[in-house]
């Protein structure tokens, strides 16, 4: 499933609540960094939009040093072209943004109905749909119910399964009650200022002796108070979102009468059974936004004056359409991480995951073919404030002893925006063993479908975030191995000793035990440790 953190009772709950340089790069200023004052000040607009590039020393904002690394060290220089494959939901490839970094099968002849280059993939331009024409699915949970009660893990997935469908369905009713409280609001306050937008300013100012406006007045008073919405209408707007995302779990993630699997022919419990898929790599429907914003982050075209920078300036976006509106299939998402590596990828980015995973062997197969074959796989931790050393999240490159399967696998957990103790988002995931690395992932500004450009937020913006570093540190750095890569990542990041906020039913901890490295992924000094293991002055 896309780990994309959902706003549902964001608006409603108001209501309830009543190739290296020529020169040796010197050093990295991180000795003092635990000194670095809280940003007092709210972030601008620009800011917001950018400020997983920004500097912690210089900006007070817990970025990637991105804009400095570019600055200081990248100075126009290109390097080599890395190919970064985006196994997601579909990505729109003609997005003015992102256009121009859309990988190309270079064997391939487009529309020719033939497999010309023989890798079993018939017009694989840009990539591979391994979806056909699906987008709803159940979850992994629901599909093994419906399998029944000989399934090892059925009486868990449907004790799981019950009681989110209870959850949902109850809020599903009470979602539908706040709206129609907030129309009745809306209407009342559009019929007194005789117009239909008006602002909180607007309704600060009232002052009537009729009593039939009082609630109206508190009612909007509280919901736009805090600045989030500036208008009752997109209040409204966002909570029939929520309504509209709830009901997906009610039709589709939970309904054992639904079978999303039909359009695509095959069986997806024959990881043998290969024939199925095509070439289409884009999204079926505007709302399949997940990969093109995972893409944009990564490598959206630099310094067009257009939209958004992405972290890398020199990578090809390879598309494989792996996950639908709902829980990938382990078959999928094994022969998306092997067409990958063997079509040219150095470096895959998987933002989903679930914690149901009954073929996970396919996927750890496939995960150490990436290893051996010299490809870094960087993986969103999860959004369920959940410790991964005690609760496993799939995909994962562990067998059951602990041991791992790759030196190439990196898991990446989310940050916000406020340097301080709130600065692990509180829906990330973490492990001091099983989560590698910290990097911004909250509200981050990037491509959405037909030219747009949206801030959403989750582990699976902070993954691509990481990706698009190890693409600019291979980049430059071409020799470097996988390994080397996931391992310049990690210990170059800034070292972070003050206590936060990790689990969010638990006092502070330090930072240092969220994750293996303890540190916030850093472009800047990523570069840094590159230049001198290339050097031979380090060993990793």
């Amino acid at each position: 499933m896309k780990l994309l953190k959902s706003s549902i009772f964001a608006a409603s709950l108001l209501i309830l609540a009543g190739c290296g340089s020529t020169a040796p790069i010197l050093s990295t200023p991180i000795e003092n960094i635990d000194l670095t004052p809280l940003k007092e000040t709210p972030l601008t607009e620009k800011e917001l939009q950018t400020w997983g590039h920004k500097d912690l020393v210089a900006d007070t904002i817990p970025g990637m040093s991105v804009d400095k690394a570019y600055a200081e060290i990248i100075k126009g220089k290109k390097g080599t072209q890395i190919i970064v494959a985006v196994l997601d939901s579909g990505i729109d490839i003609d997005h003015e943004d992102l256009d121009d970094v859309i990988w190309t099968n270079p064997k391939e002849i487009a529309n020719n109905g033939k497999d010309d280059d023989k890798n079993g993939y018939i017009d694989d331009i840009h990539g591979w749909n391994f979806l056909g024409d699906s987008y709803d699915e159940n979850m992994e949970k629901t599909r093994i119910v419906k399998k029944g009660t000989s399934h090892p893990d059925y009486a868990k997935a449907k004790a799981e399964m019950d009681e989110e469908y209870e959850q949902y369905n109850g809020s599903k009713t009470r979602l539908e009650q706040i709206l129609s409280k907030v129309k009745e609001v809306n209407t009342a306050l559009k019929a007194y200022f005789k117009k239909d937008d008006y602002s909180i300013e607007e309704i600060n100012a009232i002052k009537t002796p009729d009593t039939s406006l009082q609630e109206p007045i508190a009612i909007a008073k509280q919901i736009l108070g805090n600045g989030r919405y500036k208008t009752i209408d997109a209040v409204e707007e966002a909570i029939k979102g929520d309504i509209e995302s709830v009901s997906e779990y009610l039709n589709y993630y939970l309904n054992t009468n639904f079978n999303g699997r039909t359009p695509v022919g095959d069986d997806p419990n024959d990881i043998t059974d290969t024939n199925y898929g095509n070439g289409n790599v884009k999204h079926v429907k505007k709302t399949e936004s997940h990969g093109t914003h995972v893409a944009g982050i990564i490598a959206a075209e630099r310094n067009n004056g257009k939209g958004v920078n992405g972290v890398a300036n020199n990578v090809a976006i390879m598309a494989v359409r792996t996950v639908p509106n709902g829980d990938e299939y382990d078959k999928d998402v094994a022969l998306a991480i092997r067409y990958a590596v063997d079509n040219g990828a150095q470096i895959i980015n998987t933002s989903f995951g679930k914690y149901f995973s009954p073929n996970s062997e396919w996927v750890r197969d496939a995960i150490a073919y990436a290893g051996k074959n010299n490809v870094l796989i960087v993986n969103a931790a999860g959004n369920e404030n959940t410790d991964l050393d005690t609760k496993p999240v799939y995909p994962n490159d562990q067998i059951t002893t602990g041991a791992e399967v790759s030196d190439t696998f990196l898991t990446v957990g989310a940050l916000q925006n406020k340097y301080g103790s709130q600065m692990v988002a509180g829906y990330s995931n973490y492990g001091q063993t099983n989560v590698d690395i910290f990097a911004p992932g909250s509200s981050i500004y990037s491509t959405f479908p037909e030219n747009e450009y949206k801030a959403i937020g989750g582990t699976s913006m902070a993954s691509p975030g990481v990706a698009g570093v190890a693409a600019l540190v291979w980049s430059q750095y071409p020799k470097l191995t996988a390994a080397q890569v996931k391992q310049i990542i990690m210990q170059s990041g800034l070292p972070i000793n003050r206590d936060v906020v990790v689990d969010q039913s638990k006092e502070a901890m330090p930072f240092s035990k969220a994750s293996r490295s303890g540190k916030i992924a850093n472009a800047y000094n990523a570069l840094i440790l590159a230049d001198k293991v290339s050097r031979g002055q380090v060993k990793l």
